[in-house]
């Protein structure tokens, strides 16, 4: 892998952590803005794709706000026939199950089932059966959550792991493509300017003092578990490059 492209949605969604771990391997960095109106990138083979989130979703594919939504769909499943090498995460997940067939809900939880969002620091569990990522089921492993939606994840693809709240949080499409409905990629400025910002969102999901929640859970979980996530993107980074045909 030469080149890490980024299709980033939104200022305060960038790529974090992946950065970082591409640096590492002296991969260049192509930051494309979709929402400033930049164009989709041409790939080689040896490209890793990296598609970020966002408060846009799938249901907003052909709507005026987002006119490069479906442009950027359609795209991903284009990728996806040439078998270009493909991280999603959150929004970008929801893009790469329905670029592959699937789809998405909203996510509802309680009894009777209401939406609620998930946000915050949760744990997910691993499917054993996975060996390509077992070494991660060892311990408990908390990621940050962010999202409305759950996908409903097309044939092709195989779950890898759950959390209590949505059961599609990481699965993966053949062994070149991966998406990750939690945020591994955050930083604690991030993170901040994320429980600053989308304070609404926030709310819905954990109620009036969610922001002071965030902050809390984000000072527990944030450094601890940097390590940790810093090793699953190395270790996708790895499988990824490492990739069979299907």
């Amino acid at each position: 892998m030469k080149r890490l492209l980024v299709l980033q949605h939104l200022e305060i969604e960038g790529p974090g952590l992946f950065c970082q771990i591409a640096k590492e391997r002296e991969m260049n960095i192509e930051i494309i803005r979709l929402d400033l109106g930049d164009g989709l990138p041409k790939t080689n083979k040896d490209d890793l794709l990296l598609i970020m989130g966002g408060p846009m979703g799938v249901r907003d594919i052909g709507s005026i706000k987002y006119p490069w939504l479906k442009s950027e769909r359609d795209f991903i499943k284009s990728e996806l026939k040439k078998k270009t090498r493909i991280i999603g995460v959150c929004l970008g997940a929801q893009l790469l199950a329905n670029a592959a067939g699937g789809d998405v809900e909203i996510l509802k939880y309680g009894s009777p089932p209401k939406p609620l969002p998930e946000i915050g620091w949760s744990q997910v569990f691993f499917v054993q059966s996975n060996n390509d990522l077992n070494e991660f089921c060892e311990t408990p492993f908390h990621v940050l959550h962010w999202h409305g939606d759950r996908i409903l994840l097309p044939e092709k693809a195989e779950l890898i792991a759950s959390s209590k709240r949505c059961k599609e949080q990481l699965f993966k499409i053949g062994d070149f493509a991966y998406g990750l409905q939690f945020h591994i990629e955050s930083s604690k400025k991030m993170t901040e300017k994320w429980i600053n910002e989308d304070k609404l969102f926030i709310n819905k999901g954990l109620g009036p003092k969610g922001q002071e929640i965030l902050r809390k859970e984000d000072k527990q979980f944030g450094e601890k578990t940097f390590l940790k996530r810093k090793m699953f993107i190395d270790k996708l980074f790895n499988l990824i490059n490492n990739k069979k045909t299907l």
